[in-house]
């Protein structure tokens, strides 16, 4: 019988019945016994993925609905791969149990193959970290609890155990310890936050942004009993509430009514939008924020007052706190904000609708046209701005906005996808390219994916920033155009996916409605593209008057 068999068995079956339902597996031989172990259960969805940085990004996308996925690879440089995935994780409060094999401390530091320094190799991105005895070494009576309390911390974000293991590493498990009583650990609750309705102002809005961690109808009933308007980032879950400011982005470019409508307080709730406009916009205003719910500190601008959870809001309002409802801003505040609305949303969807197939179409058309049950994942440079700017009301969407990085945006997309449920991705040319290998073994997965590569032969957001109009095109085009010249379908077709490039919308509408994988190609042009913004926000601005 070997105690690594039965180590690793012993994790799964309390990371079962704690309710972990996915492992994702990049292979290799010291993680022999956790891959048999996992397998071997018989109650997990198991996915072998050959990239460990892909794999790293599925299991973050797994992990979006609030469960952990446990991560496994061998030792050495493929848990030095899991690193953009598990810092992202960690800025985002992501669920995940990474577990990197290692070598016994014996084979540590001497020359050792495949081995390197594995402690605390996540550093401040992980919220627990455990260097787990060798299990020849280790009493059997510790390695539920080892379980549990890896389970217990990777609710709040990715935990990471380094699990060694001596030859041989094929065994069979015997009996597992008995199971004990759960040990209980006491979590620290925060101390309610004093909000005295005399300091709070009577003018205000409420900015709701991704990775909240609050329900949705609570944001919602908050700006009704306050009466103020909801500015809703695409990534809130909340464009579809009819009190929802969608397209706040361009309304606040018009200089009089951004002057007219400045706030005196904001109630920020998760992350502040993508719209550098709505940023600059709340700095400007000196107003107070409020911020509530998200991952970690919040506090770009050093603009937040106070730091408070949504109980503490409704404890304010239950002492007598009613924002414009209880002043003279009742009747013109949110009012004025949703006319604003009314002619922004006009202009920019009958812009967008007919003629050719632009960016900002793009995005409007996906988010208009998601299949039933759809989840929309979006990268963090252009994609996630369209989508916001243009995105109107119907688009539920995920961004790797802790982080903000290029890297693994179709990998998270195929972690989403693996609930069985179809996933489109907006994605430029650029980040496709840089996360190719998540087409590795997609066409036989039975992944539902659905690509939109916006393909502009280049870093597209650069042409929007001032590099592009001070620098000589050439030395612009080398450091931040970066064109590669890549042909995308036949990038997807090397790994077996299916492609096509379509050229207006009716096209895009009906290629995202057939079931992936696959790879749909909408060409476009970067200088075009600014002016292309820039007429649309024009057009806005003009018939706001």
């Amino acid at each position: 019988m070997s105690a690594a068999a039965t180590f690793c068995s012993t994790l799964f079956d309390e990371w079962v019945a704690g309710g972990v339902g996915r492992v994702i597996i990049a292979p290799g031989s010291r993680s022999t016994p956790l891959a048999l172990a996992a397998i071997a259960d018989g109650r997990l969805s198991i996915e072998v993925v050959l990239d460990e940085r892909v794999a790293a990004f599925a299991a973050l996308g797994a992990g979006l609905d609030g469960t952990p996925a446990v991560l496994i690879c061998t030792s050495g440089t493929a848990a030095a791969n899991f690193l953009p995935a598990v810092v992202e994780a960690g800025l985002s409060a992501v669920p995940m149990i990474v577990c990197t094999a290692d070598r016994p401390p014996e084979l540590r530091g001497v020359g050792a193959p495949q081995t390197i320094d594995q402690l605390e190799l996540y550093g401040t991105a992980v919220r627990w970290f455990v260097d787990a005895p060798v299990p020849d070494d280790a009493d059997p009576s510790t390695w539920r609890t080892l379980a549990r309390m890896a389970l217990l911390h990777a609710t709040a974000g990715p935990v990471h155990l380094n699990l060694p293991f001596r030859e041989p590493l094929v065994g069979q498990p015997d009996a597992l310890p008995a199971i004990a009583e759960p040990h209980v650990v006491e979590v620290p609750v925060a101390s309610p936050v004093d909000l005295p309705p005399s300091v709070l102002l009577a003018r205000g809005i409420v900015l709701a942004g991704g990775a909240s961690g609050v329900a949705a109808h609570r944001i919602s009933d908050l700006a009704r009993a306050l009466g103020w308007p909801l500015l809703a980032d695409p990534l809130s879950g909340l464009r579809s509430d009819p009190r929802a400011i969608a397209y706040s982005d361009a309304m606040l470019r018009h200089e009089g009514f951004a002057r007219d409508h400045l706030p005196e307080v904001v109630i920020r709730v998760g992350r502040p939008p993508a719209s550098k406009v709505v940023n600059q916009w709340i700095a400007a205003s000196g107003a107070p924020v409020i911020q509530v719910g998200g991952p970690g500190r919040i506090d770009p601008d050093h603009n937040v007052a106070v730091t408070c959870s949504i109980d503490d809001l409704d404890r304010a309002m239950a002492a007598g706190w009613r924002g414009a409802l209880g002043s003279r801003w009742s009747e013109t505040w949110e009012r004025s904000w949703f006319e604003a609305e009314r002619i922004a949303s006009s202009v920019i969807i009958d812009a967008l609708t007919g003629g050719p197939l632009t960016e900002p179409g793009v995005a409007y058309t996906i988010a208009e046209h998601l299949p039933r049950d759809g989840r929309l994942v979006v990268s963090s440079s252009m994609p996630v701005r369209d989508l916001e700017w243009f995105g109107g009301r119907h688009a539920i969407a995920h961004s790797n906005r802790g982080a903000n990085g290029i890297d693994g945006v179709m990998s998270t997309a195929r972690g989403v996808a693996g609930s069985g449920k179809p996933v489109v991705v907006l994605i430029g040319d650029l980040a496709f390219c840089h996360d190719a290998n998540a087409l590795w073994g997609l066409a036989v997965s039975g992944h539902d994916l659905r690509v939109v590569v916006v393909d502009n032969d280049g870093g597209g957001i650069f042409s929007f920033l001032p590099q592009a109009t001070l620098l000589d095109r050439p030395d612009f085009e080398q450091l931040f155009g970066t064109p590669h010249g890549a042909d995308v379908l036949a990038l997807a077709a090397a790994y077996g996916v299916r492609g096509t490039t379509v050229g207006d919308q009716e096209s895009l509408r009906l290629a995202l409605a057939e079931p992936g994988p696959h790879v749909i190609r909408v060409a476009s042009d970067r200088r075009r593209n600014v002016e292309v913004h820039r007429v649309l926000h024009q057009l806005v601005l003009d018939a706001l008057g």
